[in-house]
């Protein structure tokens, strides 16, 4: 018996129609596409706007405005939001000359919105820019039917038990591969700095990683790495969850492991400024938790168990090549006595903004507590 699948019905359409016209000439007019992260802190929105040619760079590109009690982040009465550009990528749907150009959005006073947390990143790695910190992320995933229920799995069960799905290989072993290749060859096309992929444990789970960035690039090259992929699934008519726990039950959670490390810690003899950062991050434990998912630790509370590759939620913990702990050290780090360590602690759904701020907040400020510095404009 043939399984119908549960996508979506646009995705039915006819796409070699649609091809025809993304080929037609454009006569040197452009189509950029601005992105936003709208009032969940988690979802992406976006529209477009043609210019009267190619921009050739962000100051190329005009603000613009959306109305911001569509999107839960303004009331009715006073609800225009401003879309400020801050980076600029090829666009892989529409074709060159086009852009998709990522924007930090602003309120009516010009102030930053509350999911804009790009702002206060960005003050934060301007402080910090002579140690250089480099980051790379990995972005978990769950594919899922629009009924819900993950990609390929059983109508009504379960597939066998974990162990043949990581970076596994066969139509029983991996479900959903055409829209991964098609994100990474999209990332690529467009600028962002994806550095590679993998089956999870999780079957239609998945995994893409993006880095090395430095700063406030990480949460840029991120943001765009996930608009991509929701507008990829929505080809495919799948859709893409980041929630941190998808099924409950013995099933790996998702996770976003945030790789670091700053100029010091990646020359000769780093290993000692790795273990004095790591320091300081175990006296701010609940710090870390409480802006490592969008909210404020509730999410990853139903990751973070201690097992599946986990730590305690409610413990520090670091260790050479433990996946179990909440910062690991790589086995060849160790070896080498440089390179980078691994904060295993961030949700799937995290704002990179977020955690990488924290990260320089205690490790490169010195900030202790639960309480955040303001540092004003510099």
């Amino acid at each position: 018996r043939a399984v119908a699948m549960s996508v979506s019905h646009s995705s039915k359409l006819n796409k070699l129609v649609r091809e025809q016209y993304v080929r037609l000439p454009q006569d040197g007019l452009v189509q950029v596409t601005y992105v936003w992260i709208d009032g969940s802190g988690e979802g992406v929105r976006c529209k477009t706007k043609t210019l009267d040619k190619e921009p050739k760079s962000i100051e190329d590109v005009p603000e613009w405005n959306f109305d911001g009690s569509s999107t839960a982040q303004a009331e009715g009465s006073n609800s225009d939001m401003f879309l400020v550009p801050v980076r600029m990528f090829r666009d892989p749907f529409c074709l060159d000359p086009n852009k998709l150009v990522l924007c930090e959005v602003l309120k009516y006073n010009r102030k930053p919105a509350e999911t804009n947390l790009r702002h206060t990143c960005k003050k934060v790695m301007d402080l910090v820019k002579d140690s250089h910190p480099w980051f790379g992320m990995e972005q978990e995933y769950t594919l899922l039917g629009i009924n819900g229920h993950p990609y390929g799995w059983p109508d009504n069960g379960f597939p066998g038990p974990q162990g043949p799905y990581y970076c596994g290989v066969g139509a029983d072993k991996v479900y959903g591969r055409d829209i991964v290749e098609s994100h990474y060859k999209a990332c690529l096309y467009a600028g962002v700095k994806i550095c590679g992929t993998n089956a999870e444990v999780m079957p239609s789970q998945w995994e893409f990683q993006v880095g090395p960035c430095e700063g406030i690039e990480m949460g840029d090259h991120l943001w765009m790495a996930r608009f991509i992929l929701h507008r990829v699934c929505e080809d495919f008519g799948v859709v893409a969850t980041l929630d941190p726990k998808p099924m409950t039950g013995n099933w790996n959670g998702a996770g976003c492991h945030t790789n670091y490390s700053t100029e010091e810690m990646r020359r000769e003899g780093g290993l000692k400024h790795i273990e004095a950062a790591i320091e300081k991050l175990s006296k701010r434990h609940d710090y870390h938790i409480c802006v490592y998912d969008p909210r404020g630790g509730r999410d990853n509370s139903r990751r973070l168990t201690g097992h599946h590759e986990t730590s305690n939620i409610f413990e520090f913990s670091a260790g050479v090549a433990n996946r179990g702990a909440s910062i690991r050290i790589p086995r060849q780090v160790g070896q080498d006595g440089y390179g980078y360590f691994e904060d295993r602690r961030p949700a799937a759904n995290c704002d990179p903004y977020a955690v990488t701020e924290a990260i320089m907040r205690t490790t490169v400020l010195n900030e202790t507590g639960v309480e955040t510095k303001d540092y004003g404009d510099h």
